[in-house]
């Protein structure tokens, strides 16, 4: 197990930058993710983690013990990538063995077949250890790639959006048996994914990276409900945030357009031009209710549909019971839980419980 510190890293790549002063802490024995879009500079941390990029600035730390000028042999972490980088003319067996057999860290033949065989039980790869990696499903071969970076139980685990590239229904079972071999093996997991799902179950703490600055961390409780930002909101949540433009006084907030709804707010929030942050679980339909909009469309979930409805200049999406009749064309009534309308400052998009 690891401690990974990094402390203001930053690094540029042909005059652009990639990291922006990227300060992180990840607990021992914590599966952390690291959530972002493509260029976000995901991979860039994973690989300064790693010893394959060096840092400009800043400095990596495993354990409390200063690494940065270490090469990536030296660190004793793994990397399990996106592509499955194994040796196709190999074996599953001979794929395992070959990080067993480097000569920084020799091991006893004995001390191999251990570590296969527990390797292969706990990924249920046993019945193609004889196999050739080429003959290999892309599951199998993710698992295979996956075994290669556990069986030297190295101190830290580095995963470069390992799901991508497969279907939907095995990247659900990955996922939940990732998730199950890092609780019990115990041991540090850093993850990066473009996939707030991935990001959302299997994750410990996230950090969500944008253009090269981590803009916040927390639980995911936290990022989902206490976002610090509107590009936070954006991040994660399916289906999205509703992000409406408007203004607060008096206990009511105008959406433009006469459409109005009650908000307590507070004295920071009236009269200023607010983003009003609303999750789809957070809007009600029902009759009575202070806003009206028309239906411009029903998704069947099958346990619970999301509404598509149009309310003055604004699209909003609502998750609703599956139990609610509505058709395209319907006018309805909503509203919302005011509890949990997050409020943005329209200029800076700064959530204004953290100072904006």
């Amino acid at each position: 197990m690891a401690h990974i510190e990094l402390r203001g890293v930053s690094k540029s790549f042909g005059g652009a930058a990639a990291l922006r002063n990227v300060s992180l802490d990840i607990a021992d024995g914590q599966f952390f993710v690291l959530l972002g879009e493509t260029g976000a500079g995901k991979t860039t941390t994973l690989r300064v983690i790693a010893g394959l990029e060096k840092p400009e600035a800043g400095q990596v730390l495993i354990d409390g013990q200063d690494v940065t000028r270490w090469g990536a042999a030296e660190r004793d972490v793994a990397l399990v990538l996106q592509h499955y980088s194994l040796y196709p003319r190999y074996t599953v067996r001979q794929n395992l063995e070959f990080p067993l057999r480097s000569p920084i860290r020799p091991t006893t033949e004995a001390e191999i077949a251990a570590r296969i065989e527990r390797v292969s039980n706990t990924l249920r790869i046993t019945h193609l250890l004889d196999r050739k990696t080429d003959r290999l499903s892309g599951g199998e071969m993710q698992r295979v790639s996956i075994g290669r970076a556990i069986v030297r139980t190295p101190q830290v685990f580095l995963m470069d959006e390992p799901l991508s590239a497969l279907d939907a229904k095995l990247r659900e079972a990955l996922r939940a048996e990732l998730k199950d071999l890092q609780i019990s093996l115990g041991q540090t997991f850093l993850f990066v994914t473009h996939d707030q799902v991935e990001a959302m179950s299997m994750g410990d703490r996230i950090g969500v990276l944008n253009r090269g600055s981590l803009v916040q961390v927390g639980t995911p409780h936290e990022i989902y409900r206490d976002p610090c930002n509107s590009f936070v909101a954006r991040a994660v949540g399916a289906p999205a945030i509703n992000l409406v433009p408007g203004r607060m006084a008096g206990g009511t907030a105008t959406l433009g357009d006469g459409l109005a709804l009650p908000h307590p707010g507070g004295a920071e929030a009236d009269g200023r031009g607010l983003i009003f942050g609303v999750r789809p679980e957070d809007l009600q339909i029902s009759a009575g209710s202070p806003a009206g909009a028309r239906v411009n469309d029903v998704e069947n979930h099958g346990v619970e549909k999301i509404v598509t409805m149009t309310a003055g200049a604004h699209r909003l999406r609502a998750t609703v019971p599956v139990t609610l009749k509505l058709a395209v064309g319907d006018q309805v009534r909503f509203g919302w839980d005011a509890a949990r309308v997050v409020l943005f400052d329209a200029a800076s998009g700064r959530s204004l419980r953290h100072g904006g």
